[in-house]
């Protein structure tokens, strides 16, 4: 890939007035940007395009191919010293100017707004603007954003480049200026709002060596192709070429605005080399401490992260719920299955009072990974990293293929992504995990025994409102070393809900992590979902 500034230099530019009336045409600009007579405006905004060019995703994936082909040329940053000095304040006072946005009134239904490169985004993204297979790219000018007089951004070159894109909210909307739901930015991370209208967690287009024996890997978006639907019943479409050392891949995004964000991603993939743990679909948040994790009782509210646990839909139509751990060291959980239905990172616990800020950590989305065709063999991969700040992302899970990819190899993978308040494929019959607690263990009332922890786990929902309170509700639960007791299930007060009791006595001197599995039956019938947790000693209560 060659630098953005040489590319710039290739292109033919159109003129100011060239440029604003094609865009006017095309319904990218607002109209009033023209006078009656058609000339450009002396006052009016302007974006500067190159010449146009046809356009497809079949082209795309034969670029990708070529590309992985081609040895790996790491992009340069335009001027480092200047972009080093946009750092996170900077960065939030450069504003797109609304005057410019294309798509403002039509004939798209979403404005597209760009961000700025900074600190934390310094090598430029080429953007293009897309209609009828025809593509123009965006070329960034200065006077696109509203600058402070004092930005560092003001002594970049007039060719900069620019960071990543958005889409704001309909434009029918009186306040479309101020409202987005959907973002790219950073690497090939993406983000959407949930149907609470709130950001949270982000996915990625690929993942390369997390937690592996490899340093990880970066893949990035390094140009996108970007087209605002007309009809209502249409996705925005977005098209994507990633690079990396070790992969190239060409997508295509299907978003549609609906109460939540829905996207059917399609990804072409190439190797360039072997690669140790590629993350396909990888989902990445923040989990900093819950009720059950009292180790971090460092800061004053009760809960504090964007997802509180992991679920999976298996192919043999399992459902598990895996509640999130802050550990003292990088961990790695796999769950083995074949032909997945779905898993995601969830936020299940929506009670505003559970988390007393105003970032609204009750709203943010839930996402969750319906693969699109048969996945084969592999797992569900769980990357557990310890933080001690709400700042870090620290979770990331995705699928992994069976077998390692190797140099030369080219992988399809096709799935949907609901960004939602909740999964969108429930299991109506199962009781769901809605409550996880620790403990000490023993008895109220007597001497509590040392190495021992209680673990209370509750669920709601399915067939568990409709038993008796004498109902036989049996608890069946293992774990992968200790000595298990005290085991019994109970309707908790007041509730329709059940609860699952047991204890854990670990009275011998080892830091290993124990892997247990539980959920309730009644006779033969299963009643929950199946709660798995990785217990850390040193965290216990």
């Amino acid at each position: 890939m060659t630098s953005t500034s040489a590319a710039f230099s290739r292109r033919t530019l159109l003129s100011a007035s060239g440029a604003a009336s094609f865009l006017a045409g095309a319904g990218f600009l607002p109209r009033a940007v023209l006078a009656q007579n058609g000339e450009l405006q002396e006052s009016a905004p302007e974006l500067t395009l190159g010449e146009a060019e046809n356009f497809s995703f079949e082209g795309l994936v034969e670029r990708a191919q070529q590309m992985a082909q081609q040895d790996f040329e790491e992009r340069s940053v335009v001027a480092p010293e200047v972009v080093e000095q946009i750092d996170y304040d900077a960065h939030g006072r450069l504003r797109f100017r609304p005057g410019r946005v294309p798509h403002a009134e039509g004939p798209g239904r979403y404005p597209v707004t760009f961000f700025h490169l900074g600190q934390f985004f310094p090598r430029p993204v080429r953007m293009h603007l897309l209609q009828e297979g025809q593509a123009r790219e965006i070329l960034y000018r200065s006077g696109d954003f509203e600058m402070p007089e004092d930005s560092p951004a003001r002594d970049l070159p007039e060719d900069a480049g620019f960071a990543g894109f958005r889409f704001q909210e309909q434009n029918g909307r009186a306040d479309w200026r101020t409202q987005d739901w959907l973002a790219f930015l950073g690497a090939s991370y993406f983000r959407a709002i949930g149907e609470l209208g709130q950001y949270g967690l982000s996915a990625r287009g690929l993942a390369v060596d997390v937690a592996a024996s490899e340093a990880e890997e970066f893949p990035e978006f390094v140009a996108f192709w970007i087209e605002s639907p007309q009809d209502p019943e249409e996705p925005a479409v977005v098209y994507a070429l990633l690079d990396g050392p070790s992969v190239t891949g060409a997508y295509r995004f299907l978003c549609w605005r609906k109460e939540h964000v829905e996207m059917e991603v399609s990804a072409r993939l190439f190797l360039r080399s072997e690669v140790e743990r590629l993350g396909i679909a990888p989902l990445t948040s923040m989990f900093w401490y819950s009720e059950y994790d009292k180790r971090f009782r460092e800061d004053w509210r009760p809960e504090v992260h964007d997802s509180d646990g992991l679920q999976l839909w298996t192919g043999s139509g399992e459902r598990i719920w895996r509640p999130l751990n802050n550990p003292t060291q990088v961990r790695v959980a796999a769950f083995a299955d074949a032909s997945p239905r779905g898993f995601g990172l969830m936020q299940r616990d929506r009670n505003r009072e559970h988390y007393l800020d105003g970032v609204r950590y009750q709203d943010r989305p839930s996402l969750w990974v319906e693969p699109l065709g048969d996945w084969g063999t592999g797992a569900v991969q769980l990357v557990e990293i310890p933080t001690d700040d709400e700042i870090h992302d620290n979770i990331v899970a995705f699928w992994v293929p069976g077998e390692t990819p190797q140099g030369g190899d080219a992988l399809s993978f096709d799935y949907r992504l609901y960004w939602a308040a909740d999964e969108p494929f429930p299991a109506r019959a199962l009781g769901r995990c809605v409550a996880t607690r620790m403990g000490r263990g023993g008895q109220a009332g007597q001497p509590r025994p040392e190495g021992v922890t209680k673990f209370v786990v509750e669920f709601a929902g399915g067939a568990l409102p409709e038993l008796s309170l004498d109902a036989k509700v049996e608890v069946e639960v293992e774990a992968s070393r200790g000595e298990l007791s005290y085991i019994y299930a109970e309707r908790v007060p007041g509730t329709e809900r059940w609860r699952a009791h047991f204890d854990l006595d670990l009275s011998e001197e080892t830091p290993d992590a124990v892997e247990l599995r539980l959920y309730l039956r009644n006779e033969d019938r299963t009643l929950t979902e199946t709660w798995l947790y990785q217990f850390l000693p040193e965290g216990r209560g």
